[in-house]
């Protein structure tokens, strides 16, 4: 290569270059022919640089052969002339445009088959087709762009973390099984028959080692592993920005969050973001904005409607008041403490003007959070502002009650839904606040939308409950992981009551998507064991699948904690993307498949037996 090897890239070349002989190496992005001319626009991942072949005294005929050979994503090897184009030829959208390269000599390095789909800015080809020629759909502008901002707020970070006096410590990827909500990947171990390790889900265990090992600020950029379903934010294997630090609050860890965000977006984006994020605690978001995550880009907050039920003539939401009260009590006989029914409302400004079919399509995606209907009424009237339609007979003599508790206006449409679960009133008119945002519009700096000033809004969600009630298998569970911190004001009646006890838990969400949870660590060996024997795991149980961890405990373990951010939704979101595929170089399909290398797939029958392993054949589809 030594032969025609570039002396500048395809993004550099400016007026200033103009008199210089260069060499250009990329691929051939567009090729138009004018009358024996050719103008060439040549592609790298610096930028792209237009090529003219064929003039007279530019060894035109030497490069007509070449020249006609030419095709789209062809890699190619120019010499030329820099020149300065002609003032009406100035291309002001290109960051080479008032320059071109004048050719004396062309060479073909490789040729290209004829292509799947078109390289270009960004690929409007199949999402299957994108992931099959996965190396082509890296060459469009858009995917160069996002993985080069991925590679940039990956060097952020490991320079703020370092700034910080944090040491990058890598964690082992064969571990041992331990239960942490999603399925393991597990590796056959060829010398132990019968045993496995497994891939890691997060170092949550090590990097708590770490702190009791005397490493009081450590992080990583930890690849993760989890068998389950994959979705637009989710993968089987991702990548997360693991931190744990020793002696330190909450506080002390939101705080370098805060900086660390700070540092990214303003190296990376040049954004400034305030100093210190909101903070909700968990009940409040969800009756507030019916979700742990909520996006606050838009506002449309949920109204506690109860206080009208009971005047009101609509028998559902008096049923579902009742249920909830009769299950509250049930509970509570029992010793658990649940909040009972709900009936929350939502007031869209302006959607008076919805249509039924538009009603009944927001009902449709109530129903798919397990709402069993959605009712409505309109504010008609000026002056004297009436309830009209849907539910409004049921509550006209509390019409203008309403309308003031409310704070509806003429033009309103109100939104109600009601059960028996107050969890399920909040998340279901919470789904429906989300989908009234996008179908509206009414998210400020939404990049999906075409915006050209990005909000980025940022929130803290706190105080999430420790443990949550399991109604199928009557016992309960961690809410987060085992090993978060209750907090103290709960710590001597634990035991009594773990569905009032809050953790030192924390979420950072952004634009309405969880960007990283965290938490204070228990580092108590008898705090730990408390907790474990409430989630049902016995002390030989928790020696068996935790003991290299509760034993490290013993030996004067430092109070912890730390937060894991998502490498992938964070540059997803920073790129206004709504999946993290769009965000990583190489990855697996809705199905958990990448159609590139076709992975899984069968080994030889030699690999299996090494194993000292055979194949039962599924009885059914697994992906059903």
């Amino acid at each position: 290569m030594e032969v025609m090897k570039r002396t500048t890239t395809c993004g550099d070349l400016r007026r200033s270059d103009a008199g210089k002989t260069v060499v250009l190496n990329g691929w051939v992005h567009r090729k138009r022919d004018h009358g024996g001319i050719s103008f060439i626009n040549l592609r790298d991942r610096y930028g792209i640089t237009q090529v003219v072949a064929g003039e007279e005294g530019a060894a035109g005929a030497d490069l007509a052969a070449v020249v006609a050979e030419l095709r789209n994503e062809f890699c190619v090897a120019v010499e030329g002339l820099v020149r300065p184009r002609p003032c009406d030829m100035v291309n002001p959208a290109m960051a080479t445009g008032e320059i071109e390269v004048a050719a004396s000599r062309l060479v073909i390095l490789n040729r290209s088959e004829a292509l799947p789909f078109q390289v270009d800015e960004e690929s409007d080809a199949r999402e299957d087709l994108r992931l099959r020629y996965r190396y082509l759909d890296l060459r469009s502008a858009g995917m160069q762009k996002r993985i080069r901002l991925r590679s940039e707020t990956a060097f952020a970070v490991r320079e703020w973390m370092t700034s910080q006096g944090f040491y990058e410590i890598e964690t082992p990827t064969f571990i041992k099984s331990t239960p942490e909500g999603a399925r393991d990947y597990l590796v056959p171990s060829r010398l132990y028959p019968g045993k496995f390790y497994a891939l890691p889900q997060s170092p949550q265990l090590y990097k708590q080692l770490l702190m009791a090992s005397g490493f009081d600020k450590y992080f990583q950029i930890a690849r993760c592993y989890r068998d389950e379903d994959a979705r637009g934010d989710r993968q089987p294997e991702f990548t997360q920005i693991d931190i744990e630090m020793s002696f330190v609050s909450r506080d002390d860890v939101l705080a370098v969050t805060e900086g660390l965000m700070g540092h990214v977006f303003r190296k990376t984006l040049g954004v400034e973001l305030p100093a210190h994020f909101r903070r909700l605690s968990y009940e409040e978001a969800m009756e507030r904005y019916g979700s742990d995550k909520p996006d606050l880009r838009f506002g449309l907050e949920l109204k506690d409607f109860a206080p009208y039920v009971a005047e009101g003539g609509f028998q559902a939401f008096k049923d579902a008041l009742a249920a909830g009260e009769a299950d509250r009590k049930a509970a509570a006989a029992k010793g658990v403490a649940i909040p009972g029914g709900g009936v929350k409302a939502l007031v869209v400004p302006g959607a008076a003007s919805y249509s039924r079919k538009q009603i009944e399509e927001l009902e449709a995606h109530a129903k798919i959070y397990k709402a069993r209907g959605l009712a409505w009424m309109k504010v008609a009237g000026a002056d004297m502002p009436a309830l009209e339609g849907g539910a409004a007979k049921f509550f006209a003599p509390q019409a203008a009650r309403i309308i003031e508790g409310l704070e509806a206006k003429s033009g309103d449409l109100i939104l109600i839904l009601g059960d028996s679960k107050r969890r399920i009133a909040n998340i279901a008119l919470g789904a429906v606040r989300s989908k009234l945002g996008r179908d509206l519009g009414l998210i400020q700096g939404d990049t999906a939308g075409g915006s050209e000033s990005p909000r980025f809004e940022f929130l803290w969600i706190v105080d999430f409950p420790l443990f949550e009630f399991n109604e199928e298998e009557n016992r309960w569970e961690a809410a987060h992981h085992l090993f978060s911190y209750p907090q103290e004001q709960y710590h001597a009646a634990l035991e009594q009551d773990p569905g009032a006890v809050k953790g030192d838990l924390y979420d950072l969400v952004l634009n309405g998507c969880e960007l990283a949870s965290g938490s204070i660590r228990i580092h108590d060996p008898a705090l730990q064991k408390r907790v474990f024997n409430i989630a049902g795991i016995g002390p030989e149980e928790g020696e068996k699948k935790f003991g290299f961890l509760t034993e490290a405990f013993k030996y004067g373990a430092p109070p912890h904690g730390g937060i894991a951010p998502g490498l992938d939704r964070l540059v997803m979101l920073m790129a206004g993307e709504t999946s993290i595929k769009e965000v990583i170089a190489f990855p697996k399909n809705s199905f958990a498949v990448s159609p590139m290398d076709d992975s899984p797939s069968e080994v030889e029958p030699k690999q299996l037996e090494e194993l000292h392993l055979r194949v039962i054949p599924p009885s059914k589809d697994l992906r059903e």
